[in-house]
């Protein structure tokens, strides 16, 4: 872990925008910036927490734990805050979040960024607009889930990695099939099938990891009707 000094970070969140020097200073002099491997655990469930995340690098999963297994609620890509509402609202984990890249973080102070909302209403007002776009985001999520055929859960994501995640076509897929199998809440298996499927069909393209979207219209009709 290192000392931070925000003030020159080239990944600063929109929130950021709106504080002075100083504020930014006491944010830089209050956050540790640390570096983790594929597959190592940011934070955990449970764990006491008295800091802010904020992943400057990278792509997380969060995870909550099951009575059979841990679950995957989402994925985050750099740059977002991780774990705001638990650790404000309890000081407590209530998941952890486990990195699928090589990822950057910044553990920032609880306290000191209590007192940033607080006393910069801009700055809370964004922090706000996040935490609301994330809660729209998985509403759309469970919607997916609960009302689609595995078919069109598959097609909405590999359109949303494409479009939002990877932000590119083709894309390499980092996430392992188990884990895409639980984002989809399958198997394993039942994914492998549908993704084959896809490809006989001249859908996309598979070439090991990699994924190529070869008929975005058939596949956008799919995640709509599926």
């Amino acid at each position: 872990m290192k000392l931070h000094k925000c003030i020159d970070c080239k990944v600063r969140s929109d929130a950021t925008e709106f504080l002075s020097d100083i504020e930014l200073s006491d944010l830089g002099d209050n956050c540790v910036e640390a570096h983790f491997d594929q597959a190592e655990t940011i934070f955990k469930q449970d764990a006491l927490s008295s800091n802010i995340i904020y992943l400057k690098e990278g792509l997380v999963k969060l995870t909550l734990k099951g009575p059979h297994r841990d679950q995957i609620l989402k994925l985050v890509k750099a740059p977002a805050y991780l774990g705001i509402p638990t650790t404000v609202g309890d000081k407590v984990n209530h998941y952890s979040a486990v990195a699928i890249d090589p990822c950057i973080a910044c553990f920032i102070d609880l306290n000191v960024f209590r007192k940033l909302i607080h006393k910069n209403g801009k700055f809370a007002y964004e922090i706000v607009l996040e935490l609301c776009k994330n809660e729209l985001q998985q509403f759309q999520r469970c919607i997916n889930l609960t009302q689609k055929m595995l078919n069109g859960r598959l097609a909405f994501t590999l359109l949303n990695f494409a479009d939002n995640l990877y932000k590119s076509n083709p894309f390499k897929l980092t996430l392992k099939r188990n884990d895409l199998a639980d984002l989809l809440g399958t198997s394993r298996e039942s994914v492998s099938r549908v993704l084959s499927e896809f490809a006989k069909e001249g859908l996309i393209e598979l070439t090991g990891k990699k994924i190529k979207i070869l008929d975005k219209e058939k596949l956008e009709l799919i995640s709509k009707t599926g």
